[in-house]
């Protein structure tokens, strides 16, 4: 099937308890691989081949100069083809390329040559020749809510092509998964639900069924770690630098993982109250209107909604956007628009009295204008409702 067929993810781990003759062997596999990629490369650079020509030209060769086993040799002849192709295209534009040349220290699998045991947590990998194999433990977060195990446990996600690369004296495996995407073709939403998603500045996010996302915690890691680059940079040493880079990527990390936590929530919501689509505010404009959020910046807006875009479209829910403009100050129940109504995090209507959280009722607001745009019918979706919940609502 074409590939478009699948949605397509990566689970990244680390293999431990190899031995040294483990080691060895993959450092031997990985040398040969190398040499057969640039074999291959130095064959058919400026030919133009694709995957079947390169396998008709480099196959043999690679066969017989190296000590790959068959579907290594076939996995190097697709590297090198995917690699030369890119650099043809770039050629052809009127771009400069070079020959690809083949250095790093790592090596593609496939089910043929990689074997995963998700009961175990182990994976047997092929290394030099058709039939030497080494077995080793994957190293996977000992709670259970590890993002690997939705794929390595996850119902319909078979695992395909993945990588080996090792750097900083550590083996990773980029295992790649995939999943049959659901035939939607020719599908409407007749009556369709959408949930209303508000991003704020003390709340992460708020739904327009009152669930609420507190920022508290991350706005306080994030000064934490200001102070210590602070301290670091001003220290200004070669130490001090390289730790300097190194908090740099614990904080990424931290943010990810909360922001991670957030779209699982918000795709949860969603499906739980019975949602065909999820509504965000357009990114764009968003960040003007919160110059004083600190958990925010333009990654962290976009990086989030990517995670809530990926998650939700593997539960077939589909993501819009909106403007934003006057979301925060106009009135879910009456529409009047007005500066005075919203103070802080409260919002009180200076026409029909309505008083609520100001978050909660800009996500309201945001559901109410994708439902009043004129859109719908041509997207194929007869949205008609958006999820809430009655009533004042506050952080719980």
């Amino acid at each position: 099937m074409p590939s478009d067929e699948y949605f397509r993810r990566t689970a990244i781990t680390r293999l431990t308890d190899l031995s040294r003759e483990d080691e060895r062997l993959l450092f031997a596999t990985i040398d040969e691989w190398r040499d057969a990629c640039n074999l291959a490369s130095d064959l058919a650079w400026k030919r133009y081949e694709t995957k079947s020509d390169m396998q008709d030209l480099a196959y043999d060769r690679i066969r017989d100069e190296t000590e790959l086993g068959s579907q290594h040799a076939v996995l190097a002849c697709h590297e090198v083809a995917s690699v030369v192709t890119s650099c043809t295209e770039k050629l052809r534009n009127g771009k400069k390329a070079s020959k690809p040349r083949f250095t790093a220290r790592s090596i593609t699998y496939d089910r043929r040559s990689m074997t995963v045991f998700p009961a175990k947590e182990q994976v047997s990998l092929t290394t030099l020749g058709d039939h030497a194999r080494v077995r080793a433990d994957l190293a996977l977060p000992a709670e259970d809510d590890g993002y690997q195990y939705a794929f390595l446990d996850g119902e319909g996600w078979e695992y395909t092509e993945s990588t080996l690369h090792y750097r900083d004296d550590e083996w990773y495996l980029h295992l790649g998964f995939r999943k049959l995407k659901a035939d939607n073709a020719g599908s409407t939403t007749e009556n369709g639900t959408v949930l209303g998603v508000d991003l704020g500045v003390n709340q992460i996010a708020v739904t327009s069924t009152a669930r609420f996302f507190d920022a508290g915690e991350l706005n306080h890691m994030r000064r934490e770690f200001e102070k210590t680059r602070a301290g670091l940079q001003e220290t200004g040493t070669q130490s001090a630098h390289r730790t300097l880079e190194a908090r740099r990527g614990r904080e990424r990390r931290y943010v990810r993982h909360v922001l991670h936590t957030v779209a699982n929530g918000i795709v949860e919501e969603a499906l739980e109250h019975g949602c065909d689509g999820i509504v965000f505010e357009d990114l764009e404009e968003i960040r003007m209107q919160l110059p004083e959020a600190n958990w925010h910046s333009d990654w962290a807006f976009r990086t989030l909604k990517k995670y809530v875009k990926y998650k939700a479209e593997i539960e077939g829910l589909f993501i819009e956007t909106i403007q934003p403009r006057n979301t925060s100050k106009q009135c879910a129940e009456c529409g009047f628009t007005g500066d005075e109504n919203r103070t802080g995090s409260e919002f009180e209507c200076q026409s029909c009295g309505n008083r609520n959280h100001a978050d909660y009722n800009a996500a309201k607001n945001v559901a109410k204008r994708y439902l009043r745009r004129g859109h719908q019918s041509s997207r194929r979706r007869g949205v008609s409702q958006y999820a809430l919940k009655s009533g004042s609502r506050t952080p719980s």
